[in-house]
């Protein structure tokens, strides 16, 4: 991680004591054109402001934004407020604007946000607070694109961190280690209620909640084991919240390999996976089994049968596929396959959990857990077979073309498996440029049909939002997405 640090005092000190959040794994990147993962996103929200941001209902509400209109069918105009400010004090102008784009939009900046900008023909700033984006052509999802964090012009070349126009400015970051944010002074909204917000690194599972008792932090947002969930609920000094969440986890598989490349062959391991029981497994009540990448409450969810759990049927698919079983249900496999994980005990345990299941029906699992940032590089360089993710908060549908098209793949995209499907690409292509709401609807249902039968990826579970914080911490509303701007509002008393 490049480090670039803001100096200075914020002038703060009379505010109540900083508050400790947990994270299970280092953020990727600090730099919100490269960092894509969740605990990036998470940090970058505090650290930037964007054009607009996803509201309660994945709809778009303004930030930077103080107006915008369609002049035409391609082009899009947005007024920008003038009173955000960087951590530096200088105003954030149409300029910056400009300048962001421009460098996501640059090949050379190996941006995987670019592909989510391929509709921009040309970003204008014909004035300091007028930002012009000219369209290649028609784009409805147009406006998830201006949902990019800005930066100062004068810095998109730099190294290091860039600077943000968000509540909160960088204090310090010590790789593997802890982030520590502190206000920004020029924050236009009501100020931060709190000196500072540290991000400490703590991938063992158990040591985050052993801090959290002992109150050493003070906050966490995760998948926790139903057991260790129940044991926090019956702790006075803790309350546990949780809602439903727009999170999705899958199993990733990489149709690069002849094996995986074979429809029969995911259908099987599909078919053999009870998918309830792993749910159950891994998050007790916590979630539900997922028919697809949208949740049921989204506006775009098309409903699909219930994930099936039948080993014999997945046999004889493998059978038809060309992997008999050798044995007859004996100890040598029909094949082997690697899964990689990450190294945490409860992704570990889940891992297991999906080998005993396949290996009822002669798939051979051999599991590898590896530390976040290797697994990650890994999976987006197409050097695995099959890899347990979750994508966190999709809320524009256009995502299925940046998931699944066949041109989508890592750095422009997030189609990691490599799949590719003409009709696929027929379906996502026609659904992203859709003239109305209910001509969307009705192209991302079908998309969503052709994902359930060719399974991309296998959908395992729609995860509630789960947030375990200590009984001082007031003002903090968790979110769907787990963003976790609402810790401007929040305080320690």
């Amino acid at each position: 991680m490049a480090i670039g640090v803001v100096s200075g005092c914020t002038g703060n000190a009379t505010l109540p004591p900083g508050l400790v959040v947990a994270l299970d794994s280092e953020p990727q990147s600090l730099d919100p054109r490269l960092g894509i993962d969740a605990n990036s996103g998470r940090v970058a929200d505090l650290l930037h402001v964007a054009l607009t941001r996803s509201g309660a209902h994945a709809e778009r509400v303004g930030e930077l934004d103080r107006h915008w209109s369609h002049v035409d069918p391609t082009t899009l105009v947005v007024e920008l407020r003038d009173d955000f400010r960087f951590a530096d004090g200088t105003f954030v102008t149409a300029d910056d604007v400009r300048a962001t784009y421009e460098a996501v939009r640059d090949p050379a900046t190996a941006s995987p946000r670019r592909a989510g900008l391929e509709a921009i023909a040309a970003v204008e700033a014909p004035d300091h607070y007028t930002v012009v984006l000219r369209l290649r052509h028609p784009f409805p999802p147009i406006l998830e694109a201006t949902g990019l964090p800005v930066l100062a012009a004068a810095d998109v070349r730099r190294p290091g961190v860039p600077m943000g126009a968000g509540p909160y400015r960088l204090a310090s970051a010590e790789t593997h280690e802890q982030i520590v944010l502190e206000p920004n002074p020029y924050w236009p909204g009501a100020p931060p209620r709190t000196s500072r917000i540290t991000f400490r690194i703590v991938p063992d599972p158990v040591m985050r909640v052993l801090e959290l008792e002992r109150g050493s932090i003070h906050l966490l947002q995760e998948t926790l084991e139903p057991e260790i969930l129940a044991a926090l609920g019956h702790e006075s000094a803790l309350s546990v919240r949780r809602s439903p969440g727009s999170s999705v986890a899958y199993l990733a598989l990489n149709h690069g390999d002849p094996r995986l490349a074979d429809r029969r062959v995911r259908q099987a391991i599909a078919l053999a996976l009870d998918r309830e029981a792993l749910t159950r497994f891994a998050l007790g009540d916590a979630g539900r089994p997922a028919t697809g990448l949208l949740p049921p409450d989204h506006w775009a969810y098309a409903r699909l049968p219930p994930p099936r759990h039948d080993p014999r049927r997945a046999g004889r698919l493998l059978d038809r596929a060309g992997y008999p079983d050798p044995d007859g249900g004996g100890p040598r496999p029909r094949f082997r396959i690697l899964y990689k994980t990450s190294s945490q005990p409860s992704r570990r345990r889940f891992a297991e959990a999906v080998q005993a299941q396949l290996a009822q029906v002669g798939i051979a699992v051999d599991v590898r857990t590896y530390e976040w940032g290797v697994l990650f590089a890994d999976v987006r360089s197409g050097n695995f077979q099959m890899a347990a993710l979750t994508w966190v908060g999709v809320t524009e549908p256009d995502h299925f073309f940046l998931a699944f098209h066949s041109s989508m793949l890592p750095p422009a995209g997030y189609n990691r498996g490599r799949y590719r499907s003409p009709v696929m690409d027929r379906l996502t292509t026609t659904a992203r440029y859709a003239a109305t709401p209910g001509e969307r609807r009705r192209w991302y249902a079908r998309v969503q049909r052709r994902a359930e039968r060719d399974l991309p990826v296998i959908p395992l579970w729609w995860e509630d939002r789960v947030v375990v914080h200590t009984a001082a911490l007031e003002g903090f509303e968790p979110a769907p997405s787990g963003e976790l701007r609402s810790l401007v509002r929040a305080w320690m008393r």
